[in-house]
């Protein structure tokens, strides 16, 4: 599935919330997505199952961080709750990592260069949040 598609056929719902105007959100729920599917793959190993819980959560706890941190505002604490996603993301790609038997390295490839995305989209909005000033003329971050 290719991000497109994937966007397409999200619900008018989720992307009628303000925190779909991030495009780090928007990844982040494609992962996720992505991740749900991996799974099906390692669930054929044993040790492929003990990776899925802790690949699944991981992923889960980006786009959630995401959230809960865009309904408190702007600042200090938005800014945590985007860097507790980007530990989030680390740890997806170890997870991942520590899968890999069981995945094609295509797929490898594509997750880890999509969390890289993401932690570099969380990581750029994490310094918007720093440099934001309220009630200056600029535009608060996303």
């Amino acid at each position: 599935m290719t991000y497109d598609e994937w966007e397409q056929a999200v619900s008018v719902r989720i992307k009628d919330g303000p925190v779909w105007a991030f495009f780090g959100y928007r990844k982040a729920l494609f992962l996720y997505d992505l991740a749900w599917k991996d799974c099906e793959k390692l669930e054929s190993d044993r040790r492929g199952r003990a990776v899925i819980d802790q690949l699944i959560r991981s992923a889960g706890s980006i786009s959630a961080n995401i959230e809960e941190g865009h309904g408190r505002g702007f600042g200090k604490e938005f800014s945590y709750f985007l860097r507790v996603a980007v530990g989030s993301a680390r740890e997806t790609k170890g997870w991942y990592w520590r899968g890999r038997e069981l995945l094609t390295q295509p797929v490898l490839d594509h997750r880890h260069s999509l969390l890289d995305e993401i932690i570099s989209l969380l990581v750029a909005e994490i310094n918007r949040q720093k440099n934001y000033k309220p009630g200056s003329k600029q535009q608060p971050p996303n």
